[in-house]
């Protein structure tokens, strides 16, 4: 029987994904300890989740205003760890749970990421999982050294090129290439390892690699890109793919299909993808309990946290702007930044010159956006609904706060899913693909 994926979506900062989260007066303030994340990967680890993946941004989000001061103030992901590392350290305390950590093609070498990423898959025994970005604003330009944050467009085209090089890298050793023979002194049949001797318009890089495979064959690709020329790329590559929160269930079924479609014009099995939007899932014992669970995350949001990330994602200063003064025709076509979010706004709205009021209302930045709210039947009825109906093959779940949100998760709402045959009682194997049902790639060399 199908059974629903569940991703832990995590961010290495002072904050879970809603950056309010700090104030929630159960939060954690230690979220730059290692027993932080170690807690949280046991704890994910219990419920079965099948995947703890990090989110990542190369810039404090400052663009609001042009000043850093705000971001610092108010706890606005100020402190944003390298994700890898930390992912390391979550490892070293859970035996199944899968680890997928953001790496963005814009900013960094092939070679390189193909070489971190197999590394830790070698660690983690077949666990890991890579999430392919292409960056969002000018910040993180400034910091990697450049002026500017490139097109669109351009980043997906430069981006297919990196998956490219990152797979024909994975691929260079035969799953039976090292043999470790003492009498004979071979350590691994050359004839088995080859050079990649890449050259294309964005990238060269020559090998041959120095990492083996692992038992899952090589990390599983983690996407989130939603418009689109977002979309394309993830149909032609995501195995994972975090597919954002659906307007309604209907939109959720088109996206489902879009992505669907779109794996099987590239030539893939569309079976070989699991999509998964994000949820915040708000729960406890009863429905009255729950409510007044959101009651309070209501109260922790600031308009300012939210203009304040809008500005990162679209890579425009909202406070640019009166907060009543609508967008012109020209601004939004020039937002150079996520462009879904800003699609998603005009849908949402129904205006063709929003606001920066509207934007706050309607993006839902800063707040947990169309939240399952509950005791463990209602939220389970929601998440029932959702995965049976052709919206999605599972969640994206994002926390309150840590790790109080998260053990409700558990607590609460996994066993009634359980209980129904919607979610497995346990890992399915060892691998990160055995888990989500994922077959393992072959080195290929046709």
């Amino acid at each position: 029987m199908r059974e629903m994926v569940f991703v832990g979506f995590l961010q290495a900062q002072n904050c879970t994904n809603l950056v309010s989260s700090w104030r929630h007066p159960e939060s954690r303030m230690d979220s730059w300890s290692a027993d932080y994340y170690q807690t949280i990967g046991r704890v994910l680890e219990e419920g079965k989740f099948q995947v703890a993946f990090f989110d990542d941004r190369l810039a404090m989000p400052d663009l609001f205003t042009n000043d850093h001061r705000h971001t610092v103030e108010h706890g606005i992901r100020c402190v944003k760890m390298d994700p890898i590392t930390v992912l390391t350290v979550m490892a070293m305390a859970t035996k199944r749970l899968g680890l997928g950590a953001t790496r963005s093609t814009t900013y960094y070498e092939p070679f390189d990421t193909a070489r971190v990423f197999a590394t830790l898959d070698l660690m983690t025994e077949g666990r890991a999982a890579w999430n392919v970005v292409t960056s969002m604003n000018d910040r993180e330009a400034q910091n990697m050294g450049r002026d500017d944050h490139m097109e669109h467009d351009s980043r997906y085209d430069r981006a297919d090129e990196f998956v490219e090089t990152v797979l024909g890298h994975w691929n260079s050793w035969q799953d039976d290439a090292i043999v470790q023979d003492r009498k004979t002194g071979v350590f691994a049949h050359p004839d088995k390892v080859r050079r990649l001797d890449h050259n294309g318009k964005y990238f060269k890089s020559r090998g041959p690699f120095t990492v083996p495979r692992s038992k899952q064959g090589h990390p599983v690709l983690i996407q989130a890109g939603q418009s689109g020329r977002g979309k394309a790329f993830c149909s032609r590559w995501g195995e994972l793919v975090f597919s954002g929160s659906p307007a309604t269930l209907e939109h959720g079924r088109e996206i489902y299909k879009e992505l669907r479609d779109g794996a099987a014009a590239f030539g893939r099995n569309p079976d070989h993808m699991k999509i998964a939007p994000s949820a915040y899932i708000i729960t406890a014992a009863s429905k009255m309990e729950a409510e007044d669970k959101m009651a309070l995350v209501d109260t922790l949001a600031t308009d300012e946290d939210a203009l304040s990330l809008l500005s990162e994602a679209m890579n425009f200063d909202f406070g640019s702007k009166g907060i009543d003064e609508p967008f012109t025709d020209e601004e939004l076509d020039n937002i150079s930044g996520t462009q879904s979010m800003r699609d998603r706004v005009l849908r949402a709205s129904g205006l063709r010159n929003p606001t920066p009021r509207d934007f706050v209302k309607f993006s839902h930045r800063a707040r947990p956006n169309k939240p399952f709210v509950g005791g463990p039947k209602e939220v389970a009825d929601g998440l029932e609904e959702w995965f049976t109906t052709g919206v999605c093959d599972g969640f994206v779940i994002a926390a309150t706060h840590v790790p109080g949100a998260y053990m409700d998760v558990v607590q609460h709402v996994i066993p009634e899913l359980q209980k129904r045959g919607l979610y497995p009682k346990d890992y399915k194997g060892t691998t990160l693909r055995e888990n989500l049902g994922l077959p393992i790639p072959k080195a290929n060399w046709s």
